[in-house]
C-alpha cells in the first residue's frame, strides 16, 4: 500500500470517528460541501505558493491539497480506487484526445 492509499484507509476509518478526538472525522460531519469547500480553499492556496515560485511552500500546500481531495472524495463514498483506475484508463491516451472523446 502506498502513502496516498494509506491516507485514504485512515480518512475512510475516521468516518465514524468522534469528531471530537479527528479533524478528519470533524471535516467529515460537516458534510460533502464543507469538504469540497476545503478542498477548494487549499487548491487556491497551492496556486499561489505556484504563481509566487514559493517552493517550499507549494509542497507543503500540494499536501493539504491531496488530503483534503481524498477527505472530500471519502465524504461522497468515492474511493481512491475509482480515481486511480480511471487515470489507468487514460494512460496513453493524449490529454487533446481524451478531451475531445468527452
Amino acid at each position: 500500500m502506498n502513502t496516498l492509499e494509506t491516507l485514504f484507509a485512515t480518512i475512510e476509518a475516521r468516518k465514524t470517528a468522534d469528531p471530537d478526538s479527528s479533524w478528519t472525522a470533524k471535516l467529515l460531519a460537516k458534510g460533502p460541501e464543507k469538504a469540497a469547500e476545503k478542498f477548494g480553499e487549499e487548491a487556491v492556496e497551492a496556486i499561489i505558493a505556484a504563481v509566487k515560485n514559493d517552493r517550499e511552500n507549494l509542497v507543503y500546500e500540494s499536501a493539504d491539497v491531496l488530503y483534503h481531495l481524498l477527505v472530500m472524495l471519502a465524504a461522497r463514498d468515492v474511493t481512491l480506487s475509482e480515481v486511480l483506475a480511471e487515470l489507468e484508463r487514460r494512460q496513453g491516451t493524449s490529454g487533446i484526445a481524451e478531451k475531445a472523446a468527452r
